[in-house]
């Protein structure tokens, strides 16, 4: 409970702290352009080891990060109701293709309350026939991760630890966003190398 209220209140001052920033340079600069989203991804000073929460997939059978140690892990949770979820999705399916040698891997979760076929048969109207996600109905990962706002996307060390995250959209095009992912991958590829703090 105690590394799960430390993880939020991080969470909740990076957000504070970022809005304030950004509207503190927009004062400053009002005639310059947007800044890169890749400013909306927020860095741990150091990693936060996750409990075990199941989802599952279109079948039904039950999975967990834990399946994916040894790679870096980008968790996007998504939604057919929210539209800016629904915008960064290809891009989102191209970075984890460009990344895929880069032993980075796309962990797409929908937490929508509609039956599976109607996810399927929505994002296959889109064009995104190829594009394959997970479920979370119920919301269990809420015990891990904040999901009161959507998008969101979590990165997880090979170690399965969460070291990075952004609530918001991201042009995941951006190039400076797939630099800072790359950074961020390169940074973590030794599994040994994690900066993990355990909360007890």
């Amino acid at each position: 409970m105690k590394v799960r209220q430390l993880l939020f209140a991080l969470v909740a001052a990076f957000v504070v702290s970022t809005a304030t920033a950004a509207t503190s340079s927009s004062a400053a600069h009002p005639q310059q352009d947007v800044e890169s989203t890749a400013a909306r991804i927020n860095v741990l000073p150091h990693g936060f080891p996750l409990k075990t929460v199941a989802f599952h997939d279109a079948d039904g059978k039950a999975h967990d990060f834990s399946q994916y140690r040894g790679k870096v892990v980008i968790v996007n949770m998504w939604a057919t109701w929210c539209p800016p979820c629904v915008r960064e999705l290809p891009a989102l399916n191209r970075i984890s293709q460009r990344l895929k040698d880069d032993n980075v891997v796309l962990v797409p979760i929908s937490i929508d309350q509609i039956e599976q076929p109607e996810v399927r048969a929505f994002l296959d109207e889109r064009g995104m026939q190829e594009f394959s996600s997970f479920y979370d109905p119920q919301m269990k990962l809420s015990e891990i991760f904040p999901l009161d706002t959507i998008p969101a996307t979590f990165i997880l060390d090979p170690n399965g630890t969460l070291v990075a995250f952004v609530r918001s959209y991201v042009d995941w095009d951006d190039p400076i966003v797939e630099a800072k992912i790359r950074q961020l991958a390169e940074k973590h590829q030794n599994s040994g190398n994690s900066t993990t703090k355990t909360v007890k």
